[in-house]
Order: structure tokens, then sequence, then C-alpha cells
């Protein structure tokens, strides 16, 4: 934990910090958010992300074979955009009127995995694998990458390591997709990842190494462990092309979607779309992939959990992956699992303090009102973390961002990006849905 004197100055500084520590619900307007044609030169441009998606194609016919369930899909990891009407007019009666229309990205129904973390940790992961089995003459691209499903590529994959650092969903991807290809995959999970995700991992294959601190502390643990081996290859959340790379390729899905249900994105009929937050990589890339496609008509806005807004004091006070949420005293400790992150992504963050519009916290009892609230009205469930983005469209409104923008409100078309949920056991989820009710009736 910082000094006081320390941490007294930041909030001369910077006030809305103070209600920060007293975990106080808080949106924060960036105001280093850039203009498209203002933007710097950043690592990652739009050819790399439309270089990604052909990864996916080249691999749609070992998903065929090897997950079944992809085969509808020709193998092609998708989720639905859907409207929830009824769950817009359900927020709207609580408190301010949700204007145009609320729709939500299910990436909690991706095939697999179960969650958006698929989009970077399985695309890491495949990179990886076809990296390994290129170097060793076993395919060229234009194989058919079905033979990844073979005894023969288990074999070979199967002389290396997979590590990662996870506080669940991330853990989850790497974990069956690694131990699915034939990777001995070891993930380090912080003391606040659930249990049936620990016991998943077990019964996919992987080796699970449990630490009683929290996300950094097993992420540093697993990263030292890793990368001193020479055959083992570490998927490091915090300061990761690959996997930012990966959760880019959701925006590329995003605008065909947007195009094939006739949703017109431009100037006067912008974008705005709600990502939960943990160390920032997964909103971060989709997020850069829909300001290649929309640019300005896109407005993107982070949510965090009141006890672990890593992302936002990061950038509030400009100290980016240098702070912590421990440095000034918060317990980091929150239902949103996901979410559950003391430290920014270094990587992330520095392109992310250009692109976005702002951050929004809440508190996790709002997490569970809402999932509550969303399987009452539209028959959805999703893990509490992923509901987070729900309330955007109201917190944004309370503030001054459409006028000081020109927004007319009733023209906007509102994504809440659902992370996560398909995989929750029935007995969590029915305590989860109990909470809320609970929660609600108080």
């Amino acid at each position: 934990m910082y000094p006081q004197e320390r941490i007294a100055s930041l909030i001369k500084a910077y006030p809305l910090l103070q209600e920060v520590i007293e975990l106080k619900p808080v949106t924060w307007i960036n105001p280093n958010r850039k203009k498209i044609q203002d933007m710097p030169e950043f690592s990652i441009r739009k050819k790399d992300m439309l270089e990604a998606t052909k990864l996916w194609e080249r691999f749609a016919p070992y998903f065929k074979v090897a997950f079944p369930e992809t085969a509808s899909k020709s193998g092609i990891l998708r989720s639905p955009l859907v409207p929830i009407p009824k769950m817009q007019n359900s927020l709207s009666r609580d408190g301010v009127s949700i204007s145009g229309k609320l729709f939500l990205k299910c990436d909690n129904a991706l095939p697999i995995a179960g969650s958006i973390k698929a989009r970077g940790g399985f695309f890491e992961v495949l990179q990886h694998a076809e990296r390994l089995a290129l170097e060793a003459g076993l395919i060229n691209k234009n194989s058919n990458y079905a033979c990844f499903n073979s005894k023969e590529f288990h074999r070979f994959f199967n002389h290396y390591i997979l590590g990662v650092g996870s506080t669940g969903n991330l853990g989850l991807s790497i974990g069956i997709l690694g131990s699915k290809l034939g990777f001995q995959v070891k993930v380090y999970m912080s003391g606040d990842a659930k249990q049936w995700k620990k016991e998943l991992l077990r019964e996919k294959g992987a080796e699970v190494i449990e630490f009683k601190g929290d996300f950094s502390v097993a992420i540093s643990a697993g990263r030292e462990e890793i990368t001193a081996n020479p055959k083992a290859y570490f998927v490091d959340d915090e300061d990761s092309k690959a996997l930012y790379l990966g959760y880019t390729t959701g925006a590329v899905e995003l605008a065909r979607q947007l195009k094939e249900q006739a949703i017109k994105i431009d100037k006067d009929h912008p974008l705005f779309v709600y990502l939960p937050c943990g160390v920032g990589g997964s909103p971060g890339g989709t997020s850069f992939g829909l300001k290649q496609l929309f640019g300005d008509s896109v407005h993107c806005f982070f949510v965090e959990p009141t006890h672990s807004p890593a992302v936002l004091i990061g950038m509030l006070t400009g100290l980016m992956s240098e702070i912590s949420v421990q440095d000034l005293g918060l317990d980091n400790l929150t239902e949103a699992d996901g979410l559950a992150v003391g430290r920014s992504s270094k990587f992330a963050t520095s392109i992310s303090k250009h692109l976005i519009s702002g951050i929004y916290t809440l508190a996790d009892d709002k997490l569970f009102k809402l999932l509550t609230q969303l399987k009452d009205s539209e028959n959805i469930f999703l893990e509490p973390s992923a509901t987070s983005g729900l309330i955007g469209p109201q917190r944004v409104a309370a503030t001054n961002y459409a006028a000081e923008n020109a927004i007319n409100l009733t023209n906007v078309t509102h994504i809440a990006w659902a992370t996560g949920g398909d995989l929750v056991p029935d007995a969590e989820r029915e305590s989860y849905y109990i909470k809320g009710k609970t929660l609600q009736q108080n």
C-alpha cells in the first residue's frame, strides 16, 4: 500500500479517486480519447486483425472433428447477437429510460469454453501450435488442419508445456483446447477462482496449481516457472500481443452480424459497446477491432467491480500498470472472479487509453440483481461478471457524454458484451439466481 501522503497527493490531483477508494460506483469519461485520425501508430494494425481471422479459417476443419458441436457452423466459433427488449424495458422501469436499442453479444454461448476468453486464449494456443507444427515440417499453411486431431500430433504436442495464470475463464480456454491438442497444460489459479472451474480443468486433463493470493501472485509464479523451461510456453494475460489479437477478431464477427441484421452504424447512428474488464486484454482487443472497423462512430466503455478497478485507477492517474488496487488500500475481492484483477495489462492499456470513451464501476450486489433480472426477462443466464455491461446505457446517459459529443441517444445501438456463463454448473446457477432475487427483495 502507498504511504498516506502519496495517496493524498493522488486524490488531490484526481478527486474521483476518493470515491473509488470509498468503493462508491463511479463513471469516468476518458479525457485522453483520440479521434481516429489522431491515433498514434500501434504495434498491432488493422491488417494484423484481418490476417488473424484467417487462422480461425485454417483451423476450422480441426474444430469440426475435434469438437463436433462446432460442425453446424463449419468449425468457426461464433456467438449470437440478440436484441433484449424485455430486459431494456425492465431496466428502464428501474431508473433512467434507455433510449435506442439494447442488444446482447452472447460470448457466454461461444462453443467449447463458453466465454470471450476463447477468442484470445484459443487464438494464442492455435498460433503456438501452428508455429510448432510448421517448424517441425508437419504441415504447411495449405494443409488440411483436421490432422491436428490425430494421434501423431497429440504425441508431438505432448512434448511441450503450456502455462497460464488465471482467475478462471482464460484458464478454462487454455486448459480445454491445450489438453485436447495434446499439450501438457499448467494453470496457475488465484484463490478467488471458482472451485467448479478448477475441477473442470482437471477433468479436461490440465494440471491446476492453486495460490492463496490474487491474480498477480498466480501469474507471476506461472510466468517464472514456465519461462525457465525451453519446451514450455506461457500465455501472459498481462502482456500478450497474441491474446489481444485474438480478441480483435470478435469485432469482425460483430460487424458482419450488424450488417446481416441491417443495423446501420455511422456518425448519426452510433454504436455504444459495454465491455466487462479484468486486466484489459479482452475489452481492449475488442475495442481496437471495433475502432478499426467503425472509427469514431463506435464508443467503447469498460466495466469494473468497485473492489477491483485496476484499469480505471491506471488510466485516471496516468500510472497505468505501475499502480495496483492494493496500492490504494482496496482488497481486490469480488464475486466477479474474471474481473478480480489488481493491476492492468501494460500492453493492452497502453493502447486502450487512446481508444475508450470511459469506464464505470459497480458493486457485486448489482451484478447478481442484473443476473436475476436478465433470467426473468429474457431467460438468458450469464455469470455475475458478464452482467456488468447491461446498465451501461443508463450509466453513460447520466453523464454529459452524449451532449458533449452531439449524440442523439434515440439513434444509438447499445451492445452489452456478455463475456461468460454457459459452462456454469446448474447448482451454481441456482445459487446465483437466488442471491439476486433475495437482493432485489431487500
